[in-house]
């Protein structure tokens, strides 16, 4: 049986974990390492906390991690606790499942004004993630400008337009709800530099801003296409137009004071212009027009008030020293997920930011088979590996405090238990409290 190292505890991460087993049986032994004590990555601090169901694969992920011979290692970071050259020589094969954590740089002028986060930052801090529970982003008031055409762009538009009544059921964290109930935007801005026919949107996520308590979405009918240009579309995307055009003759009811969402396409970022504390007060777009499906500027500027500019514009996976790393892609330089003999790369970590949960899936069952391949072209010239022994050994000498599965269901029990009524949990924030709510005692204790 070969010996598997796993970096990264999200989906692709459980996926390849799947499929080791489905490959080699339930004796397979599949160590999983992650740097925060808790898994599921992606699931747990990327989803919107309104999703639950999309939330619920964790049950999946859970009952391959209990399946078969598999060890959960949190609180473990490769490549700053243990070098990646010292587990490739515990394991016949290293798979980096580490996704995208990272926001791609808006890159701009001003783009280091205050109140300008990038998405990845803005969802970890309302999800609880522990590297972003001091963002601290000031709701007081103003226009909202959310950077990009995708769903993460409608995730963050739809979090910031929902009340606290809305939030029932989600997982949320309190200190984001509370923020975001007491926030007073008047206006929430989605910017693109493409067209409507070029969203990268989906129905559903569209459709539930029409059904959000106070916040009203609108497109300017001007910025549509001619209706009968829309057949020539995929009808996914044809769908999620058609919404686009309800959105622009939906006709206000009820409540007088609504928060407009406004769809501002055609509209590139320019620059963003700070107050005189520093904080942005403004974006400048340049409008576009498309060409053979790109944007081109057209050298036209105008100012947008904002006080408060999120940018969903993509991800980047983190480096890891010794790795080989695709600059331009953001993500650890492969061919078809092999990085170097033994080592191999899933996911987001090896494709770059595309694709939904399940596209993990087909990548990490197509990783497993690759290294089922080397190793079998290879295994007669291979001597043997420690496995999980070297990887204790290397714990032991460094003393590190490895969180196990066990662990995880103690902290994961304290969450259910401290919850707000009517959320399903209430996320630690700090590492250090995982770690205390784990009940585990650091090597040599």
């Amino acid at each position: 049986m070969p010996d598997i190292a796993i970096v990264g505890s999200g989906p692709a991460g459980y996926y390849a974990a799947e499929a080791a087993y489905k490959t080699w049986g339930a004796d397979a032994r599949v160590d999983m390492i992650d740097r925060l004590p808790v898994p599921y990555g992606l699931i747990r601090s990327g989803v919107a906390p309104d999703h639950q169901s999309i939330k619920a694969v964790a049950n999946r992920y859970q009952a391959t991690a209990q399946a078969g011979n598999m060890r959960f290692c949190g609180n473990i970071e490769v490549g700053r606790d243990i070098a990646i050259n010292d587990l490739a020589r515990c394991y016949d094969a290293v798979v980096l499942a580490t996704g995208a954590p990272r926001d791609r740089p808006l890159a701009i002028p001003g783009d280091t004004c205050g109140n300008v986060f990038g998405s990845a930052a803005f969802v970890g801090w309302y999800n609880g993630h522990p590297d972003f529970v001091g963002l601290d982003p000031d709701l007081s008031g103003g226009t909202a400008v959310v950077i990009g055409m995708g769903n993460v762009a409608l995730d963050v538009a739809r979090i910031l337009a929902k009340t606290a009544p809305e939030f029932s059921g989600s997982d949320i964290v309190d200190h984001a709800l509370g923020r975001i109930d007491a926030a007073r935007l008047d206006r929430i801005i989605i910017l693109g530099r493409r067209g409507p026919h070029q969203i990268m949107m989906t129905p559903k996520e569209l459709g539930e801003l029409g059904h959000l308590a106070r916040a009203r979405p609108h497109v300017d009918p001007m910025d549509l296409p001619a209706i009968e240009t829309d057949s020539a579309l995929e009808p996914g995307q044809r769908k999620a137009v058609a919404q686009l055009r309800n959105f622009a003759t939906s006709v206000e009811t009820g409540a007088t004071e609504r928060l407009p969402i406004d769809f501002v396409f055609h509209a590139t970022p320019h620059a963003l212009i700070p107050d005189q504390a520093g904080k942005v007060c403004a974006i400048e777009v340049e409008a576009t027009v498309m060409d053979h499906g790109s944007p081109v500027g057209t050298g036209k500027i105008r100012r947008i008030p904002a006080s408060l500019v999120i940018s969903c514009i993509g991800f980047r996976t983190t480096p890891i020293a010794g790795v080989a790393y695709d600059e331009r892609g953001g993500h650890f330089a492969n061919l078809d997920g092999l990085i170097a003999p033994g080592l191999y790369c899933v996911g987001w970590a090896r494709r770059g930011p595309s694709g939904t949960i399940g596209t993990n899936r087909p990548d990490g069952f197509g990783v497993i088979e690759r290294i089922a391949a080397d190793l079998r072209a290879t295994g007669s010239e291979t001597p043997a590996k420690p496995g999980r022994d070297g990887l204790d050994a290397l714990i032991r000498s460094k003393q590190l405090n490895p969180v196990s599965f066990d662990d995880w269901k103690r902290i994961e029990a304290a969450e259910i238990e401290r919850a707000r009524p009517g959320a399903p949990r209430e996320k630690f924030v700090v590492i250090s409290d995982m770690i205390a709510a784990s009940d585990n005692k650091p090597t040599g204790a």
